[in-house]
């Protein structure tokens, strides 16, 4: 899948990721690169050691941009593309010593990016031929909360809200303070119109009292498979439902085939493992 091109906020928020973590890593100056000629021209590759999907091509670029604008990046893949084991990925041009201090950080990006797309990949993979969909949560790492949901895209997955405020979920805790869920989605709807509305329910009597408001979504938290059938039966399609919580990939098959419209998972930002790429130089 082909994620949206990125948009002039999110470009910016890309900028400010890799600044962050270029301060980060060479600090006062890569100390070691300065032992180099800084007119040494090379070329370098970067291969992926293991199958993958790839994401994270633009904080790639930006790391190299913002070290030397005249680094030229040749990428073989798109994001979103399959990757085979021991393919080149891309190649580069330039500056050694900027390559050199741009290496780990750059690496990073597309290791932690393209695990987030990997993962979501074989979650949407294992839902084939359902009607649901894989949704993303606010498990993301800190900092890095629009680059893992691109990646999520990139896999072929869903964002769910981006954050506190585009979108208004209400959990047990809001319900309480409100006094029940009718009042909290009253007080949802009167002072934020415009926004969609989310419901998080724990049991099918809960889930009753949440179809009679205006909630476009109910998340069904932590249902076992009969009670989401049931709750699916209850529902008649009045409101989409989102299944979460205890979702891996052995059972997330059997979730989807309850009939839930989507499911979401933290596991694909939050229990990844690092893609395993490596750069060499000619």
């Amino acid at each position: 899948m082909k994620p949206a091109t990125h948009s002039e906020d999110a470009l910016k928020d890309i900028w400010r990721t890799v600044r962050a973590a270029l301060k980060e890593d060479i600090g006062q100056g890569d100390v070691t690169a300065s032992l180099f000629n800084t007119g040494e021209q090379t070329r370098a590759a970067v291969v992926c050691r293991e199958e993958a999907i790839l994401c994270g091509q633009h904080w790639f670029d930006e790391t190299l941009r913002q070290l030397d604008t005249d680094l030229r990046v040749d990428w073989k893949m798109q994001d979103g593309d399959a990757i085979e084991k021991d393919a080149t990925v891309c190649t580069m041009e330039g500056s050694a010593k900027a390559i050199l201090s741009a290496e780990r950080t750059a690496l990073n990006f597309l290791a932690t990016l393209s695990a987030t797309a990997t993962c979501t990949r074989k979650f949407v993979e294992r839902i084939s031929g359902t009607s649901a969909q894989i949704l993303d949560t606010r498990k993301t790492l800190p900092g890095m909360r629009y680059a893992q949901k691109y990646a999520v895209q990139c896999g072929g997955g869903m964002n769910h809200r981006m954050g506190l405020y585009d979108a208004i979920l209400i959990k047990e805790n809001h319900i309480a303070t409100a006094g029940s869920i009718d009042k909290a989605a009253g007080l949802a709807k009167k002072h934020f119109p415009a926004l969609k509305i989310e419901i998080e329910v724990e049991n099918c009597e809960e889930l009753e009292e949440a179809l009679e408001t205006e909630a476009d979504t109910i998340l069904l938290d932590n249902f076992s498979l009969s009670e989401l059938q049931a709750a699916v039966a209850l529902n008649k399609d009045r409101k989409k439902l989102e299944a979460s919580g205890s979702i891996n990939l052995d059972n997330v098959r059997e979730v989807a085939k309850t009939g839930v419209q989507y499911i979401s998972v933290g596991a694909i930002t939050k229990n990844i493992q690092a893609v395993d790429f490596s750069m060499r130089f000619d």
